[in-house]
């Protein structure tokens, strides 16, 4: 399936909440529908990074996403502000670098946290304002990396892979509500998780398009996929072979896709 891509003026007036917008993708999505007329809350424990967003006049909130409550104040202080909210964008994200035998429990409890239950504790927040206004669209970002399972990435790519289990499980339980909820695979991006500069990958504003594309779903479109420079991605499909044993080596990262 694919994507068509949106005017800018499509996202005009409606109320967007973006998490780990301080930095890297999240910065980029939030300034990008800042700049084309939506209403746009950032959330972020980068209290410094946010400033710039201030400045673009984005609604800034400094907040843990793993601490259930942080959600849950924002959405209220959302729709104090603004009467709704339109669209969740889960973009928060770390990366905990480390193979299974050397890995410290709570690091991969702290991935988990910042991936998954933030993005659980997002969707339950907004899903009841939503279910109010028959409409609603959620963007969990999720990863390549949930597939390939390389080495020394056993933290992110569980967190992909659950995030992913989440992503369908929510569009099956918010159909017919008129909630929209899918995945979005950002691809190699230059982004601060890499943890050292990455010119040689797209720059965060590359992501947009299909952000802008899957938050100015028409009704009854697509729920529960994931999407990868506007075109749908199966994820799991490419890299398992029928008998779920078969295993693509496509990419020689390690890392964060």
């Amino acid at each position: 399936m694919q994507l068509q891509p949106s005017r800018g003026s499509a996202i005009s007036g409606r109320v967007i909440v973006v998490s780990g917008a301080a930095n890297g993708i999240g910065k980029a999505l939030a300034l990008g529908f800042a700049r084309d007329g939506a209403l746009v809350v950032g959330i972020d424990r980068d209290e410094r990074s946010l400033g710039s967003l201030a400045h673009a006049g984005v609604l800034t909130v400094i907040g843990d996403v793993t601490e259930p409550s942080t959600f849950n104040d924002v959405t209220k202080l959302t729709t104090d502000h603004f009467g709704r909210v339109d669209v969740l964008v889960n973009n928060a994200g770390i990366a905990c670098p480390g193979r299974i035998d050397e890995l410290d429990p709570a690091a991969f409890s702290a991935t988990m946290a910042v991936h998954v239950f933030a993005a659980l504790s997002g969707i339950k927040a907004v899903a009841p304002v939503m279910r109010s206004q028959r409409y609603g669209r959620i963007i969990n970002l999720l990863s390549r990396a949930a597939e390939l399972c390389l080495p020394g990435n056993v933290a992110y790519s569980s967190a992909k892979a659950a995030l992913w289990a989440l992503t369908r499980t929510a569009a099956a339980e918010l159909a017919d509500c008129g909630i929209l909820v899918n995945g979005l695979i950002p691809g190699m991006t230059n982004t601060a998780i890499w943890g050292r500069p990455r010119p040689e990958l797209q720059p965060p504003e590359a992501v947009y398009p299909t952000a802008l594309a899957l938050a100015t779903l028409p009704e009854h479109g697509p729920s529960g996929r994931v999407f990868w420079n506007l075109k749908e991605y199966r994820l799991f499909e490419r890299t398992l072979g029928s008998a779920g044993g078969e295993r693509s080596s496509s990419t020689k990262d390690s890392f964060p896709l």
